[in-house]
């Protein structure tokens, strides 16, 4: 007969097993989920591109929680710590973050991308307008959409990301500096990063204006140029198929 001990070895070791399955079962909704997301965004990408000559998103990228992750979320928020409630509580299980060169490219696609019928928005968090105490900027979007599985049509959220070139430099250094560095960052370095944050702003502003005093000039130019066909002798084919000068 087994001990009380090798009952409470054996039962957990079959809940984590269970929580391993589980995370298979709906890990393919989510992968999906991210693929719907992320193919929207770059026919969006594209279409701007052929409509406005440049390309409004830098790169992206998509990231999948790893189970570990789940179980730590769940835990800090004091909730069970199984798939059903991972499924049915966390919204950034899936995640898709999408790199723009410019502050307004951003707004343009968060518009984009709603405006499509079948992205639902769930909750928007502008951590541009109001940044996070750390000095973390970032446009974030809760979106679900529909995945088609061979049991049917499942609504998946996906944490949608969308913040500029310096943002994410400032972002990713960030995290290494303060969770991989030493256990505790100083409140003068804490400070320091706040500022960095801060100028790195700034610089985001400046190059926008930049970018729209270039884009006006841009459009100065193209209404001032002269008609290409002044002065330009035009070939013209008659009915009787013998060619012409047509001199404008």
């Amino acid at each position: 007969m087994a001990t009380f001990e090798e009952s409470t070895v054996q039962q957990i070791t079959d809940q984590f097993q269970k929580m391993v399955d589980d995370f298979f079962a709906v890990q393919c909704r989510y992968e999906a989920a991210i693929r719907q997301i992320k193919t929207k965004l770059e026919n969006l990408d594209a279409e701007f591109q052929m409509r406005h000559r440049r390309n409004p998103i830098h790169h992206m990228q998509t990231r999948l929680k790893s189970l570990q992750s789940i179980m730590e979320k769940l835990q800090r928020k004091q909730l069970p710590m199984n798939m059903d409630t991972a499924v049915s509580t966390l919204t950034d299980i899936a995640g898709v973050r999408v790199i723009c060169s410019y502050l307004d490219d951003i707004y343009t696609v968060a518009h984009l991308l709603l405006q499509q019928d079948d992205v639902r928005l769930i909750r928007t968090r502008d951590y541009i307008r109001q940044p996070k105490e750390n000095g973390y900027r970032s446009l974030h979007l809760i979106v679900q959409v529909p995945v088609y599985l061979s049991a049917g049509k499942l609504l998946v959220p996906v944490e949608v990301q969308i913040r500029t070139i310096a943002m994410d430099f400032w972002a990713t250094l960030e995290h290494q500096l303060r969770y991989k560095a030493i256990p505790s960052i100083p409140a003068s370095i804490s400070a320091e990063l706040v500022q960095t944050a801060t100028d790195i702003a700034l610089l985001d502003q400046r190059m926008q204006r930049i970018h729209d005093q270039v884009d006006s000039l841009k459009r100065e130019c193209t209404m001032t140029e002269p008609n290409p066909g002044n002065g330009v002798q035009v070939a013209m084919l008659s009915e009787n198929g013998e060619v012409s000068e047509n001199k404008p």
